[in-house]
């Protein structure tokens, strides 16, 4: 895959595109097929970098990973299930943060398990504490040593009582994937409840988990004594989606998504709508286009779910520097996801960020002296400029800018957005667009 791509923009994005699996919800689907006995079926699987990492770290561990002639459908044979070296983990890993997740199934399937330290994208501190006092809380012991850290389980994993600091996506992942088969009941409060969590716990309850989603972000799971393997066809991926959305609406552009639904987007499509984007649905999908005229400013705050998610924010940013008065966005997930506006304003961009929580609603980050509100002047014609991806969404948040603005741009590292944009160079000459590979 090549790292540049050169891009003339200034012209609408207008065409049509599908959507597969979520990549937040396929990669750990992936990883709970260790806990079962038996073979998995997984669909509508994108063709993404990240599938590929998660696919090798499985192989590493002795599951048989498979494509059947339907594209987008694995096999998933965790039979033979053994312990992989940490060089070799920590070699084919990479950039990706997986490794914590198949703790807890290593932990019931062999006792034991290793982690190299891990990277991801830098948004943040996304410290991996949150999982390792989990673990701890099950009855895991954490040992450090120079190549990572070596996790094992002298009496077994049993069942405990665990409240998150915050709704972290990734340690509710983790209590999900240790405790439904640890001994005894667990029960997790201040869980995150995205419906890609939903769709996993979707997953382990037909492997033959027992778990309930109750009120005030409590979840409850009665550990069993063994799992089968499921089949499972994945959700859309509803960031993706999204993604397209702001694309289509920042290039004054007509994107109908295929595969885009509407229950997991309803707080993206309020936004967009009151932006002056306009939208309609069908069964197949949803259409994005801008209708003319002036895009609206806004005051928007990211949350975790149902509230406006922090992987919506960096696109919708660059569509923002296209409506007319002044937008005000709190970033409320990660700390330092506003970092990548520092390009957008090479290319023209007026976006001022701030350490105060500017959208009316005080976050973690208030007093932490983090610049995690940004003030978006508008409108402003955006022209070409040489950028570097920063991350996965901000990567993409890149292009779209190149997109939409006048001239060429060369936008290095785009290998980042192969992480979670499947195909996305198909998608670009289905919708019109003109750039160059290389």
């Amino acid at each position: 895959m090549a790292d540049i791509l050169t891009v003339t923009g200034g012209s609408p994005l207008v065409g049509d595109l599908e959507v597969r699996g979520a990549k937040n919800l396929v990669s750990k689907a992936m990883v709970a097929a260790l806990l079962a006995e038996g073979p998995c079926v997984l669909r509508n699987v994108p063709e993404i970098s990240d599938v590929k990492v998660v696919s090798g770290l499985l192989e590493l561990h002795g599951v048989k990973i498979d494509s059947t002639d339907n594209d987008g459908e694995l096999l998933l044979d965790p039979t033979n299930v053994e312990q992989a070296h940490v060089a070799d983990i920590d070699a084919h890993a990479g950039s990706s943060r997986v490794p914590v997740l198949l703790c807890g199934p290593l932990l019931h399937r062999l006792g034991e398990a290793f982690i190299p330290d891990l990277g991801g994208c830098r948004i943040g501190e996304r410290p991996i504490n949150y999982h390792l006092d989990v673990l701890r809380q099950f009855g895991a012991d954490v040992q450090k040593r120079p190549e990572g850290l070596r996790l094992t389980a002298p009496h077994g994993l049993h069942g405990a009582k665990v409240r998150l600091p915050f709704p972290s996506v990734g340690a509710t992942e983790q209590v999900l994937l240790t405790a439904v088969r640890a001994q005894g009941v667990t029960e997790l409060s201040n869980a995150a409840v995205e419906p890609e969590i939903i769709d996993l716990i979707c997953v382990l309850q037909k492997m033959g988990a027992i778990i309930s989603v109750e009120t005030d972000r409590v979840i409850k799971i009665e550990g069993v004594d063994r799992l089968g393997g499921y089949e499972h066809t994945a959700i859309p991926d509803r960031i993706e989606a999204g993604s397209w959305a702001c694309a289509a609406l920042a290039t004054r552009g007509d994107v109908y998504v295929r595969g885009a639904q509407q229950q997991p987007m309803m707080p993206f499509l309020n936004v967009f709508r009151k932006v002056g984007g306009a939208f309609t649905i069908d069964d197949e999908g949803i259409r994005f286009w801008h209708p003319g005229g002036q895009l609206r400013s806004l005051v928007l705050e990211t949350d975790v779910h149902p509230g406006f998610m922090t992987d919506w924010q960096q696109p919708l940013v660059v569509a923002l520097t296209q409506t007319s008065g002044l937008s005000i966005v709190h970033e409320r997930v990660y700390e330092n996801r506003l970092g990548f506006t520092e390009a957008l304003g090479e290319m023209g961009a007026v976006i001022q960020l701030y350490r105060e929580c500017l959208g009316g609603s005080p976050c973690r980050f208030g007093r932490a002296n983090f610049r995690h509100s940004a003030v978006v002047s508008g409108p402003t014609p955006l022209r070409g400029a040489e950028i570097t991806v920063p991350d996965l969404r901000g990567g993409f948040s890149y292009l779209i800018a190149a997109l939409a603005a006048e001239g060429t741009s060369k936008v290095h590292g785009i290998d980042l957005i192969y992480r979670g944009y499947e195909r996305f160079s198909d998608k670009l000459d289905a919708l019109g667009a003109t750039y160059d590979v290389g």
